[in-house]
């Protein structure tokens, strides 16, 4: 018998007003190497100790698009909790970079639905807008703005087709 444990919320579940907050994330100076690796962006405040150390923050600063991607990532994908609604990722706005993240900060992300609306062309999708807010270790925002993601009023096929995860003592079987 298949296991048929829910793996997040189903549409029906949420509301304007609805908060999460993600798991935590420490920024490491592999994470900057790798994301300069990655975009192409050497910036040397990024990847000098000595330009940094002479900056206005007098240390390297991770670049404010990997708070941004590493965000989206604690949200949905690490959390799971829309995992049986989300179809696609829509869009970002009104995105502040309010305060750095350094090496060896820890983010978080608050987020909650702020508008949840009927989907005009798709009548089985709806719209789900998150204020969003990315937290460092002591709680100081250090960016924030609104994301918008495509969500299903229906369950999803791919959930199905992926499969539930199952329990430890079933695995061990």
């Amino acid at each position: 018998m298949a296991d048929q444990r829910r793996t997040g919320f189903c549409y029906s579940d949420l509301h304007v007003g609805m908060a999460f907050r993600s798991p935590g994330r420490t920024i490491t100076d592999a994470d900057l190497v790798g994301f300069a690796g990655l975009t192409g962006d050497y910036s040397e405040l990024h990847t000098s100790d000595v330009y940094a150390k002479k900056s206005q923050f007098g240390r390297r600063v991770a670049h404010g698009m990997l708070g941004l991607a590493y965000a989206h990532g604690l949200m949905w994908a690490r959390t799971g909790e829309l995992r049986e609604t989300a179809v696609a990722f829509l869009g970002i706005s009104d995105w502040k970079f309010i305060e750095p993240i350094f090496v060896g900060d820890t983010i978080f992300v608050n987020y909650q639905i702020s508008e949840l609306r009927d989907s005009k062309s798709r009548p089985t999708q709806a719209i789900a807008t998150f204020d969003v807010s990315i937290m460092d270790q002591n709680d100081r925002i250090v960016q924030r703005g609104k994301k918008a993601l495509l969500v299903s009023k229906v369950p999803l096929l791919a959930v199905a087709a992926g499969g539930s995860p199952r329990s430890i003592k079933e695995e061990s079987k």
